[in-house]
C-alpha cells in the first residue's frame, strides 16, 4: 500500500484520480450520488487552495483505493460554514471514500487519526464533519456506532443543504446534512 498526504497546491496534480473514487464510491447509499469529472474538480478546488487542507490517499498497486480530505472549517463552502457562529474555530473533516473489498481493515480508523492529528497541528481544538441524512434503507450498515466509538456527538441542530445530482436524476436537488463534533485532547 502506498500513502501520499497531500496538502494545499500537491493536491491538484491528483485531483482526477481522487474525482474518480469519490464519484464510484458515493455512488451507493446514502449519497446516491451521479457525479461528474466537472463537477468533482470544481469542488475538490477547495481543497488545493486551502494552505491547511490535507488530502490523504490510499493505493494498491498504484489505483487509488480510499481517500480521506480535511481543511479549516472556514476554507469550506458558504453553505459548510452556515449553522457555525465561528466556523474559523472548527476543521473540517470531508470525506473519507474507500472500495468496499478495502473496508475493515482500520483504515477508516487511520483516516480519522490522521485528519485530528493535521487538526492538532494547525492548532484547531474542535473537528467536525457532517453526513447526509437519509431514511434508513434495509441492508445498509451505519457509520454513526463507529463515530461514536471515535468520540464524535451528533449535533442535529447544527444542519446544512448542499446540492447534488442523485442517481438517475435529470437536475441537482438539496439535500441535508448534519454535524457532527469532537474536542480534541
Amino acid at each position: 500500500m502506498e500513502i501520499l498526504k497531500l496538502h494545499g497546491p500537491e493536491i491538484e496534480a491528483h485531483w482526477q484520480e481522487l474525482a474518480e473514487l469519490r464519484i464510484r464510491v458515493f455512488r451507493d447509499y446514502p449519497y446516491l450520488y451521479e457525479g461528474t469529472l466537472d463537477y468533482e474538480r470544481e469542488y475538490l478546488k477547495t481543497y488545493w487552495s486551502s494552505a491547511g487542507s490535507r488530502v490523504i490517499l490510499l493505493r494498491d498497486a498504484g489505483r487509488a483505493v480510499g481517500a480521506s480530505t480535511c481543511l479549516p472549517l472556514a476554507d469550506e463552502g458558504p453553505e459548510f460554514r452556515a449553522p457555525f457562529d465561528r466556523p474559523q474555530d472548527y476543521f473540517y473533516l470531508g470525506e473519507s471514500v474507500l472500495l468496499p473489498e478495502y473496508r475493515g481493515q482500520r483504515w477508516g480508523h487511520f483516516f480519522f487519526d490522521e485528519r485530528e492529528a493535521r487538526a492538532c497541528d494547525l492548532g484547531f481544538a474542535t473537528t467536525c464533519f457532517c453526513a447526509v441524512e437519509r431514511a434508513p434503507r434495509e441492508g445498509h450498515r451505519s457509520l454513526e456506532p463507529f463515530w461514536r466509538s471515535r468520540g464524535y456527538t451528533h449535533h442535529p441542530e447544527l444542519r446544512c443543504s448542499f446540492a447534488w445530482k442523485d442517481v438517475g436524476a435529470d437536475e441537482e436537488t438539496k439535500k441535508q446534512l448534519s454535524f457532527w463534533l469532537k474536542t480534541l485532547p
